[in-house]
């Protein structure tokens, strides 16, 4: 014993785990710990900080996709691009499980793509980890069998490929289909591979659903008045006020349009209400107060709501993520013992 992988499928959540459970079969014979539910909102920015922090968005600040760096001129941060400009240990304070793992004699690494190592959002979120870098699966599965060879040793292994085909092509395409099944048969080598006694935990940071209406904010609607800057993504937005407007009634005037405008397809909060209803967490910093936005707009059914500068890519994508539904929201939890 004394082994231990997290393994995290970007973009698996529970409701694709019971629909296709045909399609994944050594996936299907782990153990079932059962459901977990993600924070809001349902992206891989803010599930990944709260995994590896145990803390809620209030608390850790990665409150979305993008959000506005507050006295910046209206710069908006991009947490999985990052902006040098930024220095992740200060947007990201909270210490990392990895940190706190490796100050108890604890090996850890984080088994991902090359390509991810030295940015910011993971010297953010995964810092204290020994990155160990590989853009195919034989080299995960090496990286991840030679992260091992000590114990105590704790594998945080990451895939986001599914995630990939689900925002190019939608959850239940052939893309998505072939990125699964790879995945599961990924999980049967890596189980034939590692020490026996290794635990596997599998799971991830939120589900996807495919998109049904698109409106695009500010086109034949009133949505982009007194709005300077857009942020989050389409299920979930972050806006940000003109300047001269931005006040309790006016957040208040802006989210009335809002709702008034999108009824039952677009939940909207001011960023009090969101404060008053604990939409981030119990606990919010200052920073955090700070970063989120004026109102906030939640998508609903299969709604996605698109920022009108960035409309051809945002609607060119067919799986989105980021809201409050069931869908989005609840991911599995599953492990085994190699015995």
């Amino acid at each position: 014993m004394g082994r231990e992988i997290l393994f995290l499928i970007d973009g698996f959540g529970a409701d694709a785990l019971e629909t296709f459970s045909s399609v994944i079969p050594t996936i299907t014979r782990l153990t079932r710990h059962g459901i977990i539910n993600t924070a809001f909102p349902s992206t891989t920015a803010t599930s990944l900080a709260t995994l590896t922090t145990g803390t809620l968005p209030g608390v850790h600040g990665m409150l979305g996709y993008t959000v506005q760096v507050p006295r910046s001129g209206g710069r908006i941060l991009n947490a999985l691009k990052w902006d040098e400009r930024v220095d992740p240990n200060i947007w990201q304070p909270v210490p990392t499980l990895f940190e706190r793992a490796a100050a108890q004699d604890i090996q850890v690494s984080h088994v991902a793509a090359k390509r991810y190592e030295n940015t910011g959002f993971t010297r953010a979120v995964f810092r204290g980890a020994q990155y160990k870098g590989a853009n195919v699966v034989p080299d995960l599965i090496a990286q991840t069998k030679d992260a091992l060879k000590k114990t105590p040793s704790f594998v945080y292994l990451y895939m986001n490929d599914l995630d990939v085909a689900g925002h190019s092509d939608g959850v239940g395409s052939d893309k998505w289909l072939a990125a699964l099944l790879m995945i599961d048969q990924m999980l049967a080598n890596l189980m034939r591979e590692v020490p026996q006694g290794t635990r596997i935990w599998l799971t991830s940071d939120h589900g996807m659903i495919n998109v049904g209406e698109k409106i695009v904010i500010g086109e034949k609607n009133p949505l982009l008045e007194n709005i300077s800057v857009i942020g989050g993504e389409p299920r979930a937005r972050h806006l940000y006020l003109n300047a001269d407007y931005d006040s309790p009634s006016g957040r208040n005037d802006v989210a009335s349009i809002w709702q008034e405008f999108l009824g039952e397809r677009v939940q909207v909060f001011t960023r009090e209400q969101a404060l008053i209803s604990n939409l981030f967490g119990e606990d919010v910093s200052d920073d955090s107060k700070d970063r989120m936005g004026e109102v906030i707009a939640i998508a609903q059914a299969d709604v996605v709501l698109i920022d009108p500068t960035r409309a051809d890519k945002e609607s060119a994508m067919v799986g989105h993520h980021g809201s409050d539904s069931l869908i989005e929201t609840q991911v599995g939890l599953l492990t085994t013992v190699l015995s």
